[in-house]
């Protein structure tokens, strides 16, 4: 005569049978109220975008130190084009009762505007090409790397400007009209007469790289996820 068949208990009193005694696991996770779940490793979506973001403070300062020195460098590069490229100012001396009075040979000539105009192009040219040549370096953008463009920028105008004027003519136009001579045209010396040409170079650094992060620099992740998929206790997608 056989025993008759009784159906297995439920999965949670088998839960308690099998533990003997000993208090049945909690359910380390639950759904929250509303029905949805994020999944145990929802980590995938939202990769610390807050966290490490970039190569650190002091990589980024010592990083704009060198852009600011090397930046100023290339005021050298600037100070011997504009030396070679600004058009010379001519003057005249004339000894008159054993004095030198020293003229302009041309008192309508634009040679003087010319001078300050051929720094501020210069200038400009040298801010873009700096700021492309940082951006390609290094595309991520930052403030300090963009305070080394300025600074760097402000400090390469200053060179160049005091070395143009160094290789210019000399800054003694008395004692240069006497070796020239009673009525004999001469250069003035280089000197830049619009002094707001100096900040040429930083404000067409600035803009530039500005504009290059904009449209070509890396963009940031997006922080959360508009429909995060969401699953039952087990890691089952809901329907």
């Amino acid at each position: 005569m056989t025993a008759p068949l009784t159906p297995p208990p439920p999965p949670h009193e088998q839960s308690s049978q099998s533990s003997q005694g000993s208090p049945a696991p909690q359910q380390a996770w639950q759904l929250p109220a509303g029905g949805s779940a994020v999944p145990s490793g929802h980590d995938h979506l939202w990769d610390g975008t807050y966290g490490q973001d970039g190569p650190g403070m002091k990589t980024e300062v010592r990083e704009a130190a060198l852009i600011t020195v090397a930046v100023a460098l290339g005021g050298v590069l600037l100070g011997v084009l504009w030396w070679w490229l600004a058009p010379q100012v001519p003057l005249v001396g004339d000894l008159v009762n054993k004095r030198w009075i020293v003229y302009l040979a041309d008192s309508e000539g634009e040679q003087a505007i010319g001078v300050d105009g051929t720094f501020t192009l210069l200038a400009l040219a040298f801010g873009v090409v700096s700021a492309l040549v940082v951006f390609l370096v290094r595309r991520r953008g930052g403030i300090p790397l963009v305070v080394a463009l300025g600074v760097g920028g402000l400090l390469g105008s200053l060179l160049a400007w005091r070395l143009g004027v160094w290789l210019g003519p000399a800054q003694d136009v008395i004692a240069h009209a006497k070796q020239a001579g009673n009525g004999v045209t001469f250069s003035a010396p280089l000197k830049l007469g619009a002094k707001g040409a100096l900040l040429a170079w930083s404000l067409a650094a600035l803009v530039v790289h500005l504009g290059l992060t904009a449209l070509f620099g890396p963009r940031d992740p997006e922080p959360y996820q508009q429909n995060p998929v969401q699953t039952d206790p087990y890691g089952a997608p809901l329907p």
